[in-house]
């Protein structure tokens, strides 16, 4: 049986972990942890060796579907697109589950731990193989739902109960314009078969919809006064659900808080899991934005904006899980710059962002696990009483660090000496600098450098305050035990390397993802068909251009370390409540009191309050108005209700005699 012929174990094998674990975990050692540890480590294999394939054979894409109802199929799809994704989500998920064995080794309820993140390991990995949109989306609120089981993980916490309702709610506005925009298409493609779909066509397949997009461009409907293009509908409704997923503004609210979970649980959300989904989401369906005439557009600046406005708000937090969550935020924000761009570098860009997002796994999860070894072994996360932890904890620190370097992209340009986050950093900032000559839309660019400033401030920032200078607490601490320190390294190695031995296959192979037997797309018609025209200036940027990112990253790390470090500047007066701009920053722009006491309280709840109070008030006057009625009738009834028979018998006669004329009259007509 050839390798091929397993994938569907690949999501298959967690999902059995999860039912083994809830059951029978708590009898086993460590909550039962080495069943998920096992089935995630054979579903990596599994995974790994369908990359390698593919990498050998790109045109022997992995594709099983089976009927389900009608015009609906259940199936699975290994292009280069799944295969890198479902390589990298086994590989970080197995680290994160042998890390936890000693991280939550204290917990007491370890079993519910590994069974609740078995599901959410299956459920990314369903998502990320499945051949249909629908298929997807069920796989997509089965993550939803288990991101509220481990971010509530600890409900007895108040704050952990809160977030995870936040989560679950704010996600799903995105979720129902995700669901609006399937329902769109499925009338759509419905509308282009007439109604006479032939036996095995699969009508919301991948390689079904995309064969359709110039059908379903040419479909109107006016909106708001307004002709819209329903591939741009349909696109934009994907895009506010990978908005609510993937945490970009203005639904990234839910997703700074999610760190009420266990540290190891963030890492699971913020690196290979749930806001990795809406990225993939739009990377998947990419030849449809590339057809949306302003799709991409948007695309591109709510990403920018986005990798702009959290890096603001990172740069004041003073909890090590909250700075590291604005991070991934802003992270995302690339990524979805990078797909947006493809109005000027057409598929490549698919490649472009993927690759940013396989590199932001393994040192986005590299910096939340030295965060839980931190936690774990000084028991606070406030960076405040923190300063001098490099002295107890080594290799946290250092493993740390080469993810810091990481992730601010740090690397010579024109050489392959550099981090995995320069090798794919930079490229989206200068495909974005592409996207201006192209379209003469330079925001984007000139965020994502403002962006990448920020980055290098608030995560050396960090990194001061936390591993150097003077312990500002008596907060004791130790190095943590092997089963994390091990993972850390592995990933610390990957932080290093991995961008700089795949950079130039990774993006060729990823590209291919439209271009093969199962799907063949000409993506430049598809451009044409959007209005675009793609850029052919790639590699030849100005030199300024290309050394842009490394000299706003040294002078992030500059301005940090004589901030941070020498403390050359007295931070007191600035780092008031008197101050208009920290308090904005600290506050967060007050979004929380505008989502939470606003939005939340006064229009969803006070509204949903008031209209059943208006429906429960018209029900009682319905109600009071029946009865008034009946009442009314019954008593106007019971005045003929005499009791003499002689009425009755009077009343009987008359009647019938009418009945018998106006038999007769009917009769004598006809």
């Amino acid at each position: 049986m050839a390798v091929e012929d397993l994938a569907f174990l690949i999501p298959l094998l967690p999902a059995l972990a999860f039912v083994l674990t809830f059951f029978f975990g708590k009898k086993l050692p460590t909550g039962g942890a080495i069943i998920p540890i096992v089935a995630i480590a054979t579903s990596f294999v599994i995974s790994l060796l369908v990359t390698l394939n593919l990498l050998a054979n790109p045109e022997e894409v992995v594709s099983q579907s089976y009927s389900w109802f009608a015009m609906l199929n259940i199936g699975i799809l290994v292009d280069p697109l799944a295969a890198v994704m479902l390589t990298m989500v086994t590989f970080v998920s197995l680290l994160i589950h042998i890390y936890s064995t000693g991280y939550m080794s204290h917990d007491k309820a370890p079993s519910r731990y590994f069974a609740e993140t078995a599901l959410f390991t299956a459920s990314m990995l369903g998502l990320i193989l499945s051949d249909n949109i629908l298929q997807l989306f069920i796989c997509w609120e089965l993550v939803g739902v288990c991101s509220y089981l481990l971010i509530g993980f600890w409900f007895e916490k108040p704050s952990a109960a809160t977030a995870a309702k936040k989560a679950f709610l704010t996600t799903r506005i995105g979720d129902v314009m995700f669901l609006t925009g399937i329902i769109v298409l499925f009338a759509d493609l419905y509308k282009i078969f007439n109604g006479a779909i032939p036996d095995g066509v699969f009508i919301l397949r991948f390689d079904e919809i995309f064969a359709h997009i110039p059908e379903i461009a040419a479909i109107n409907s006016t909106i708001f006064g307004m002709e819209v293009s329903h591939i741009t509908l349909i696109t934009l409704l994907f895009f506010g659900g990978a908005v609510g997923k993937s945490g970009q503004f203005p639904l990234h609210v839910w997703l700074p808080d999610a760190m009420e979970g266990p540290t190891t649980v963030s890492a699971l959300i913020h690196a290979a899991t749930m806001v990795t989904a809406g990225v993939y989401l739009v990377a998947r369906t990419f030849p449809m934005f590339i057809a949306a005439p302003d799709s991409l557009m948007v695309v591109a600046y709510v990403g920018a904006f986005t990798a702009l406005f959290a890096g603001t708000m990172g740069i004041v937090m003073n909890d090590l899980k909250r700075v590291l969550a604005y991070s991934t935020v802003s992270q995302l924000g690339y990524m979805m710059l990078g797909l947006g761009v493809g109005a000027a570098v057409g598929a490549e860009a698919v490649g472009i962002s993927i690759f940013h997002l396989i590199n932001h796994a393994f040192f986005k999860a590299l910096l939340f696990l030295c965060a839980g070894s931190v936690i774990h072994a000084v028991g606070t996360h406030d960076m405040r009483q923190l300063g001098g932890v490099a002295k107890v904890m080594p290799i946290t620190a250092a493993t740390m660090i080469i993810a810091s370097l990481a992730l601010t992209g740090m690397g010579i340009p024109g050489t392959s000496i550099g981090t995995s986050g320069f090798f794919s950093k930079d490229a989206i900032i200068e495909s974005a600098y592409l996207f201006g000559e192209s379209t003469g839309t330079w925001l984007p660019y000139f965020f994502s450098i403002a962006a990448a400033l920020l980055t290098s401030l608030y995560i050396f920032r960090l990194v001061f305050m936390t591993f150097y200078g003077k312990p500002r607490t008596d907060y004791g601490g130790h190095e943590s035990p092997a089963s994390m320190t091990i993972p850390l390294s592995i990933l610390a190695l990957f932080a290093l390397i991995f961008g700089g031995l795949t950079a130039e296959r990774f993006n060729t192979f990823v590209s291919e993802t439209f271009v093969n037997n199962f799907v063949h797309m000409d993506i430049h018609e598809l451009a044409t068909l959007g209005g675009y025209h793609l850029a052919e200036h790639a590699g030849h940027e100005p030199l300024l251009v290309l050394w842009m990112p490394l000299i706003v990253a040294l002078a992030g790390l500059v301005i940090a370390y004589l901030v941070y470090g020498l403390k050359i500047v007295n931070m007191d007066s600035l780092v008031s409540r008197n101050n208009p701009i920290y308090k904005l920053l600290y506050n967060r722009y007050y979004q929380n009191s505008l989502f939470t006491n606003f939005i939340s309280v006064k229009v969803i709840y006070e509204g949903f309050a008031f209209a059943g109070r208006a429906v429960d008030r018209g029900f009682d006057w319905m109600t009071k108005w029946f009865s008034d009625v009946t009442l009314d009738a019954g008593e106007s009834l019971r005045q003929f209700q005499t009791g003499a028979v002689q009425n009755y018998a009077t009343a009987v006669i008359t009647g019938v005699s009418l009945l018998v004329i106006l038999v007769k009259v009917v009769m004598e007509v006809l």
